[in-house]
C-alpha cells in the first residue's frame, strides 16, 4: 500500500543571528490632544503657555454697530456737572487711582454744593439789614413829634406789638391823636418796621406800593426821593376841600435794603369850626417825611 503524497512543508526561517538584533517595539498610538477651551471660559487652558497680564488684548475687526437714532430726551453729556475722568486700567498704580478718585469726588461735591447754593439763593444773598433793629417798643423808639403841634394831647395807652423770628423781626405801634379839648380821637398814626432776614423784600415791596393805585380806587401814588432805596407816598382825600365832612389818608412806605418801614396817618371828620380845621394832605405828608427820616436814623443807632 502506497503512502499518499504530503504537501511540502513550509521552509523554516533561520533564527536570528547575533549580528542582526530584533527591532525595538513600536510605541502605542498617542491619543489626540485635548481640544482648546472656549475663549469665554474664565480660566486659562492648562496646556496653554502662561498669559502676560500686561499684554494688550488683540483687537479683532468687527463690523461697526448700526448708527443710533437721536434721543430727543437725552441729556447732553456733562450737563450741570463737570465730566468725570475715566479710571486708570486694571493693574495700574493703586495709590494713583485713589488720588484720582479723590480729586474727582471733590470736583463733583463742589459742583453739587455750588448748584445747591445757586438754587436756594445762598450765593451772596446774606440779609442786607443796613444796621437796622426792630425794638420791642416802637412807640417809644419812633419819632412822630411833627404831629404834636396839631395834636398836643398824648395817647396814654398806645398799642404796641413785636415779633422775633429767624426769618423776620417786626415791631409796630398804633397811636391815637387828639386836639386840645377833644373828647374823642381826631386821627390815628400807625407805624411798623420789618427786618426781612431770609428773603429780599424788594420785588414784592415795589409791586405792592408802586401799583397801589391800580388795586385801590381813588388813591394817588407818587415816588419819594431821598429816603432809603425806594419810597412811595400813597394818599386819599374824600373831603373834596370841605372841612365839615370826609376823610384823609396818607402812608409813606420805605425800603432800605431788606428793611421796610411804613408810617400811616388817617383822620375822619364830621364837623369842625373855623378854628379847628383839619390839617391838609400837604401838611400831613410833610410831617410823615420828616418823622420817617428821623425814625430811621434812630433805628440804626
Amino acid at each position: 500500500m502506497s503512502t499518499p503524497p504530503q504537501p511540502p512543508s513550509s521552509p523554516q526561517q533561520p533564527p536570528p543571528t547575533p549580528e542582526q538584533p530584533s527591532p525595538p517595539p513600536q510605541p502605542p498610538d498617542q491619543p489626540p490632544a485635548n481640544p482648546p477651551r472656549p475663549t469665554a471660559y474664565p480660566y486659562p487652558n492648562p496646556q496653554s503657555p502662561p498669559q502676560n497680564p500686561y499684554a494688550q488684548p488683540t483687537v479683532v475687526n468687527q463690523p461697526a454697530p448700526p448708527p443710533q437714532q437721536d434721543n430727543p430726551y437725552a441729556v447732553p453729556p456733562g450737563y450741570g456737572y463737570p465730566p468725570l475722568v475715566a479710571p486708570p486700567p486694571a493693574g495700574g498704580n493703586a495709590a494713583g487711582r485713589a488720588v484720582l478718585w479723590a480729586v474727582v469726588g471733590a470736583v463733583v461735591a463742589s459742583a453739587g454744593w455750588a448748584a445747591a447754593l445757586f438754587l436756594t439763593g445762598g450765593l451772596g444773598d446774606a440779609a442786607d439789614l443796613r444796621g437796622y433793629r426792630a425794638p420791642a417798643n416802637l412807640c417809644s423808639g419812633a419819632d412822630y413829634s411833627s404831629f404834636k403841634d396839631e395834636y398836643p394831647d398824648d395817647d396814654s395807652a398806645p398799642t404796641k406789638n413785636a415779633l422775633k423770628d429767624p426769618a423776620l423781626d417786626e415791631s409796630s405801634c398804633s397811636v391815637s391823636l387828639k386836639k386840645t379839648g377833644s373828647s374823642y380821637t381826631d386821627a390815628y398814626l400807625a407805624l411798623q418796621v420789618d427786618l426781612h432776614k431770609k428773603t429780599d423784600p424788594g420785588p414784592e415791596f415795589t409791586a405792592a406800593w408802586k401799583n397801589y393805585g391800580d388795586s385801590h380806587i381813588d388813591y394817588d401814588v407818587s415816588p419819594v426821593q431821598g429816603i432809603g432805596d425806594e419810597a412811595y407816598l400813597v394818599t386819599e382825600d374824600t373831603s373834596s376841600g370841605s372841612t365839615t365832612s370826609g376823610s384823609r389818608y396818607a402812608t409813606l412806605a420805605v425800603r432800605d435794603g431788606w428793611m421796610t418801614y411804613t408810617m400811616s396817618y388817617s383822620a375822619y371828620f364830621s364837623s369842625y369850626g373855623s378854628d379847628t380845621d383839619p390839617p391838609t394832605l400837604d401838611e400831613v405828608t410833610g410831617w410823615l417825611k420828616t418823622d420817617t427820616k428821623s425814625t430811621l436814623e434812630q433805628l440804626r443807632n
